[in-house]
């Protein structure tokens, strides 16, 4: 109920306050007046019917003892508006009385009087109304000769009662009428005020600060004083009283700074312009509102000002590549640009009041965080290089962070710059690579040419000397084992003559299939022996691509070879399947194992020349660096993923083979010259 009173308007506030004073003065004195009079009607009623009783009395003596009962009778028909009157004599029989239908008995001893008293009032009920019965003795000689009984309707006292109680009622009605109309041109009056200073106030929220009010009805203070002063800071100043101008100057007298001071009140512009406490609060918050629209042009002002360079800066941060942030001395982001925005994921707007613990892993977090405060506290600028591990990869980034100082040389903020130097590292790298591989290639080739003529003599020697001595000799048995040695150390040199040569390769169209399904007739006999199961998922297009068939078929043997190695002896599967992919551009090789899978550390070095992972006398290390060089020298790329992606889907291996971590060789090649079969 307090809600809904508060929402209503100040003026309905007070005509409610009008109605509910009258009508409470109302409620209060209207059964006080009702119960006077009903009491004063009633006293005066008694006091009627007493008077009428006594009276009837006093002139029914005669009659009655002169049994005159004609006589008796016209004075009781005499009596007036009464319900009824009749006379007893003194043995109590009734000798006339004013009932039309007959005299009720049981009405004569409802109410009995004494000699000595004057009049006896009873209230009778009859059932239908309330009857006052009067009864007073006739008496002559102090002797009673009869009684007069009168009978006065109390029903017809309230009904006057009721008639003077609307009378009173109608007139507070009236009045009611009268306060509500006179209060509603009170706060009519009042409201108006008010509404015009809220209007003002609801413009100043909205942001309207044009509205003028202050000297709307009155005469400006160089008209009253006819002052010619177009110094005065208040000459032609139709927005601001005078007294509330600093610095006016009058002709009059002197003023004193500061609102309405006190030598103000003898002024004439003072006295003639000065209001109530509504026009003193109205003027007072248009002072205000023209104050603050002054402050606020000059705000905004500023604030284009610094809107058109925030706008520049923005825009050259955002085509700035490079990772720009800024942190308080909380290490809270007050702002970045676009390119770190999309780094982590978020909006520059949504990066703002964020830390490093909300935007970064919480490792990565920590490390930028301490790394930042340290910078906060010493002042010291950081400049180094970072290797971020990412979803996408490895990336470098150049890190610079610089503290930020305000006008006192404190330190407020600090501003981070990450550049992207992935590229770069990755040209270091293919240099110092190139360099490497060029420097092996030359010492591989020389050492290959040195060591393949004497070579070659040890194991003519050593198969000349095999046919001179008993086959089932241990001369035999040793000379077999240079045999066997002296050609592993020949392989080991092909492999090095292989990867030192610099020759293009003699490329010519062909079957991508093909290339791959003879590689495998060619180890699958074996690789079945060793319980190593090779399944194909070959695609049925046939691509045709540009290439060396021996030499892509010297990768493929050596990616099958490499698989089968890393099998236990209780066997595997190799599935090897191909995947013409038209809309890039290129087909896809991949060479999937069972087997034990290659460690996280190897894999970055898996094509490094003279690495391996096979165990002394299995392996040189140079198959993969070789196989490398080829599909670089097809313009193609090659992966390996160990262990075996979760959703790849492995065969089932043959009875009593165990499954490893498994590993994938990937092979993507461009489709020069492609024809789809």
């Amino acid at each position: 109920m307090t809600r809904l009173f508060s929402r209503f308007r100040f003026e309905t506030k007070l005509n409610l306050g009008i109605i509910a004073i009258v009508s409470i003065i109302a409620l209060v004195l209207l059964p006080m007046v009702a119960r006077m009079t009903s009491s004063a009607l009633k006293e005066e009623s008694k006091k009627r019917g007493s008077a009428l009783a006594e009276s009837l009395a006093a002139r029914a003596v005669e009659p009655l003892l002169a049994q005159d009962y004609l006589r008796l009778r016209n004075m009781v028909g005499e009596t007036g508006d009464i319900v009824y009157a009749f006379i007893q004599n003194s043995q109590g029989h009734v000798v006339t009385h004013s009932f039309p239908k007959g005299f009720p008995v049981d009405l004569i001893s409802v109410n009995t009087v004494n000699t000595t008293e004057r009049v006896h009032v009873r209230l009778l009920d009859t059932g239908q109304i309330f009857i006052y019965d009067f009864a007073s003795p006739i008496v002559v000689a102090e002797e009673r000769i009869g009684t007069v009984r009168i009978g006065l309707s109390k029903s017809r006292i309230s009904a006057t009662t009721q008639q003077l109680v609307s009378a009173i009622a109608t007139l507070f009605g009236g009045v009611l009428f009268a306060a509500v109309a006179l209060g509603s041109l009170f706060a009519r009056t009042v409201t108006r005020r008010l509404a015009q200073l809220r209007t003002h106030a609801e413009e100043m929220v909205t942001g309207d600060m044009e509205f003028i009010s202050l000297a709307d009805s009155k005469t400006p203070c160089w008209e009253i004083m006819h002052c010619k002063e177009a110094k005065c800071p208040a000459y032609l100043d139709h927005e601001r009283r005078c007294w509330l101008v600093p610095g006016t100057f009058c002709a009059h007298h002197a003023c004193k700074l500061g609102p309405k001071p006190e030598s103000c009140h003898d002024c004439p512009v003072f006295v003639q312009s000065v209001g109530d406490e509504i026009q003193d609060l109205t003027e007072t918050f248009d002072f205000m509102a023209y104050t603050l629209r002054e402050h606020i042009r000059g705000l905004r002002t500023a604030e284009r000002t610094l809107t058109n360079q925030q706008r520049l800066l923005t825009t050259v941060l955002d085509m700035n590549p490079d990772l720009i942030s800024m942190v308080d001395s909380r290490m809270i982001y007050q702002t970045a640009n676009r390119a770190f925005a999309q780094a982590v994921g978020k909006s520059v707007r949504e990066i703002q009041n964020m830390n490093d613990f909300h935007l970064f892993p919480e490792e990565e977090a920590e490390r930028r965080n301490l790394e930042g405060r340290e910078v906060l506290q010493t002042g010291s600028r950081v400049d180094r290089q970072e290797r971020v591990e990412t979803v996408r990869g490895i990336k470098w980034f150049h890190v610079v962070q610089i503290p930020v100082r305000d006008d006192h040389n404190h330190i407020v903020g600090l501003l981070r710059m990450d550049r992207d130097i992935t590229n770069i590292k990755e040209y270091e790298q293919q240099l110092i690579q190139a360099q490497k591989m060029e420097s092996i290639g030359k010492l591989a080739g020389g050492v290959a040419h040195e060591i393949n003529t004497p070579l070659g003599v040890i194991l003519g020697y050593a198969q000349l000397l095999q046919d001179d001595v008993p086959a089932d000799s241990q001369i035999a048995q040793d000379l077999a084992i240079i045999e066997k040695q002296a050609k592993v150390c020949r392989k080991i040199v092909a492999d090095l003559l292989g990867f030192s040569r610099q020759a293009q390769s003699d490329k010519l169209e062909m079957c991508f299939n093909n290339s791959v399904m003879e590689a495998i007739s060619l180890v699958r006999h074996a690789f079945e022996l060793d319980r190593v199961m090779i399944v194909t998922r070959l695609d049925d297009r046939y691509p045709i691509i540009y290439g060396d068939p021996e030499k892509l078929k010297q990768v493929w043997l050596n990616f099958l070879t490499n698989a089968k190695d890393s099998m236990p002896h209780t066997g595997g599967v190799i599935v090897v399947s191909t995947e013409l992919k038209t809309p890039l551009g290129i087909v896809s090789l991949e060479v999937a194992d069972s087997g034990s899978g290659i460690p996280p550390a190897a894999v970055k070095k898996i094509f490094d020349p003279f690495f391996t992972t096979k165990s002394v006398g299995k392996g040189t290390g140079l198959g993969l660096s070789v196989s490398f060089g080829i599909i670089k020298d097809h313009q193609g790329e090659i992966r390996v993923t160990s262990p075996l992606p979760d959703d790849f889907s492995m065969p089932d291996l043959p009875d009593g083979a165990v499954r490893g971590p498994g590993t994938v060789f990937a092979v993507d090649i461009p489709l020069d010259h492609c024809t789809d079969f």
